[in-house]
């Protein structure tokens, strides 16, 4: 039976502006479609394993949800670079799992970003784990894995939905910050998506002051879901 669970966290911390406050409206669907995903997904909302969230802030509308346009999307000059420097990478695209490999590349991933951005320090828990990527997958959550020979360098943890793919969450080791794979995985994403007739990539939550977040205005042409519709409305892109 699909259960549905809902909470709110109201004036926390905001994860993405230092200084502000935040109010997250949260969900815990058990047994969730890909249908019901999507619907959620294309009006804002987020997915970590069973948990759907987003932002409720009343005073602040910095979290902008955007999708790319895959059919119109082509790709520049240092992307094509990009593309051309990995490919000699194998890759591996199934449900998510959970290695003792995710967890040392978690880990590791997480201890680079707080000496470089200030990230929290990582707190490696193979239940947390469980339940934030590999939890609540459904027939439409994968994971790319990458690999260089036969290291495992990179997860990109995705949901494969019927009009588009939406971009969760990917970690990478740090010792190839030359090959730039936060940006390659994301270039894939888009490929896979146009093999597979899809039309949008939904990146998330784009904030301009969060440098971490920030990014994601360079990838074009996209659209911005306007407002935050309700399940009973029609989410309007632009």
């Amino acid at each position: 039976m699909n259960q549905i669970l809902k909470e709110c966290a109201l004036h926390e911390p905001c994860a993405y502006i230092p200084g502000n406050s935040q109010s997250i409206h949260y969900k815990i669907i058990h047994e969730c479609s890909r249908e019901q995903c999507e619907a959620l997904i294309l009006r804002g909302w987020r997915r970590f394993g069973s948990m759907y969230f987003r932002p409720i802030c009343q005073e602040c509308r910095s979290c902008e949800s955007l999708k790319i346009d895959v059919e119109r999307y082509t790709f520049g000059k240092s992307e094509r670079r990009i593309l051309r420097k990995n490919s000699s990478l194998d890759t591996v695209i199934r449900h998510p799992t959970l290695t003792r490999d995710h967890l040392e590349l978690f880990e590791r991933y997480h201890r680079y970003k707080h000496h470089t951005r200030s990230w929290d320090e990582p707190k490696v828990d193979p239940k947390n784990y469980y339940a934030s990527f590999v939890q609540g997958h459904g027939d439409f959550g994968f994971e790319i894995l990458y690999f260089d020979d036969e290291r495992l360098i990179a997860v990109d943890l995705i949901d494969i939905l019927d009009e588009g793919i939406s971009s969760l969450y990917c970690y990478y080791d740090p010792d190839y910050s030359a090959h730039s794979l936060g940006r390659y995985t994301l270039l894939e994403q888009i490929r896979l998506a146009q093999r597979l007739g899809l039309k949008w990539i939904y990146l998330g939550y784009y904030v301009e002051q969060c440098q971490s977040l920030s990014y994601k205005g360079s990838y074009q042409p996209s659209l911005q879901l306007q407002g935050r519709p309700e399940e009973d409305e029609t989410p309007l892109w632009k």
